[in-house]
């Protein structure tokens, strides 16, 4: 048996940046537009008129300040209001395999390793870019590794999954190590166009590497214990699969085909479910919450969040306790609490242990249980 271990993360952020502001005006132009051309439906009462949005709302329902896409200006534009990637020739990578590799790159020069190090690339990720070849095997192409790679999808736990795969075969003897990536194209799949979710995500990427500690050449997370739960729901839900093009019913501007959420309901069962989770892990492994000394937690929401901490540690976090990353970030999917823990982790110290956790649609929790080493 080996021991698995974080040697390093890399993040990719995209160079474009919606504020609140910006969103806000967009979304307003467009429920003008909408009321305008639906007049005569609102005042028969078959339509209900729609709602502006604020920036005042945005940030209460949130705690997002701005978010990184991959384009801006379709997303603003009234008229359009997704963004305008363009489709690119089955000869150049894909836009999610490039922000893959940017990502996976940096996480390689953290650890001081190159790509002739890693024997595996899973890319798990909430919106993959198409069904065949998989991303994740393009990425290795990329990066010229020899081994293997496969995609896999449990929504927004999807790097917290991967990294317990990434472990269980490290630990196993099977590879010596693992380049888990999270490329998220959020804005693609996000309906901008409903006030109740338009603010929510984000573009990013990330990589993490994982492998034996033994053949860490500087300080690294050994990773104590992976534990993984899911519980099947609608209440997150994405119907946009390669069948529907098979269903004539206006497929083209149904709203099931982009990110709908109920999210008082979510906000119900997935607290407790979290928070349960992150106990019981916590306890198996003999690991008080005064043991603790940082939580990465999925970047969903604020509110969330804060719940989850003062549960999780029976108290109000204190300062940097457990980072947020949302509110310069959104909702990065799977990659928001890699980004956080990529981000805060450099100051602990040796010995110091620290916990990810990652949630979402499915439902589906991970969590990841981490010991600085050097």
């Amino acid at each position: 048996m080996y021991t698995p271990a974080i040697t390093g993360t890399g993040v990719f952020t995209p160079a474009q940046v919606i504020t609140n502001a910006e969103l806000v005006k967009a979304f307003n132009a467009y429920v003008d537009i909408y009321n305008a051309e639906n007049a005569a439906q609102i005042a028969a009462g078959d339509v209900p008129a729609k709602e502006y949005s604020s920036e005042e709302f945005v940030f209460k329902a949130s705690g997002i300040n701005q978010r990184y896409v991959l384009d801006k200006k379709g997303i603003l534009d009234p008229h359009v209001m997704h963004p305008l990637l363009r489709q690119r020739s089955d000869d150049e990578p894909s836009q999610m395999a490039e922000m893959a590799l940017d990502a996976a790159l940096k996480a390689l020069e953290a650890a001081g390793k190159t790509a002739a190090d890693v024997d595996a690339v899973i890319c798990a990720a909430s919106n993959l870019e198409r069904a065949y070849p998989a991303v994740a095997i393009e990425i290795q192409n990329l990066l010229q590794i020899n081994g293997f790679a496969f995609d896999m999808n449990v929504a927004c736990s999807s790097a917290t999954f991967g990294i317990q795969a990434a472990a269980d075969m490290i630990r196993s003897g099977s590879i010596r190590s693992a380049l888990v990536v999270n490329p998220e194209i959020c804005s693609a799949h996000l309906e901008w166009r409903d006030r109740d979710c338009h603010f929510i995500f984000g573009d990013v990427a990330t990589a993490t590497l994982i492998e034996r500690a033994d053949a860490a050449t500087g300080p690294y997370f050994e990773i104590k214990s992976t534990r993984c739960a899911t519980d099947f729901s609608n209440n997150i839900r994405n119907n946009n699969g390669f069948l529907r093009r098979s269903r004539p019913d206006g497929v083209a501007d149904r709203r099931d085909m982009q990110f709908m959420q109920n999210g008082r309901k979510v906000f119900k069962e997935v607290l407790p479910m979290v928070s349960d989770h992150i106990a019981n892990h916590m306890a198996a492994e003999g690991i008080d919450a005064a043991d603790l000394k940082r939580l990465w937690l999925h970047q969903a929401n604020k509110s969330m969040n804060d719940f989850i901490g003062k549960k999780v540690l029976g108290r109000t976090p204190e300062a940097g306790e457990q980072p947020n990353i949302l509110q310069d970030y959104a909702n990065t999917s799977s990659a928001g609490s890699i980004i956080s823990f990529s981000k805060y982790s450099n100051d602990l110290q040796d010995g110091d242990t620290g916990l990810i956790c990652s949630f979402g649609a499915g439902y589906s929790v991970g969590s990841v249980i981490l010991q600085k080493r050097g």
